[in-house]
């Protein structure tokens, strides 16, 4: 089914935009914030102080979803910054 030749292999380097390394390793340290957070269970494992009757882990633990997906989304954006993205459409692979 192989007509006998192959398709030239293309070189790792090619179709990679350069990236900044520095903002990548931000972005890495924003998407790290949140779960060393919140694996360090002692800091809010605690009732007080109340917030409208509810112990401070829940709302600790509910200010933190607003806090990911903000620190989520500056990653994002940073990364492709870092890739040199930033003029990116929705549904433009580049």
């Amino acid at each position: 089914m192989n007509s006998g030749t192959t398709p030239p292999k293309s070189r790792p380097e090619e179709g990679v935009p350069p990236t900044d390394k520095g903002k990548m390793a931000l972005a890495a340290v924003l998407l790290a914030i949140p779960i060393i957070a919140l694996l360090w269970v002692p800091s809010y494992s605690k009732d007080a102080p109340e917030l409208w009757g509810f112990p401070f882990f829940f709302w600790y633990q509910f200010l933190w979803v607003f806090i990911c997906s903000a620190l989520t989304f500056a990653a994002y954006r940073l990364t492709l910054s870092a890739r040199g993205l930033t003029s990116h459409k929705v549904g433009e692979d580049r």
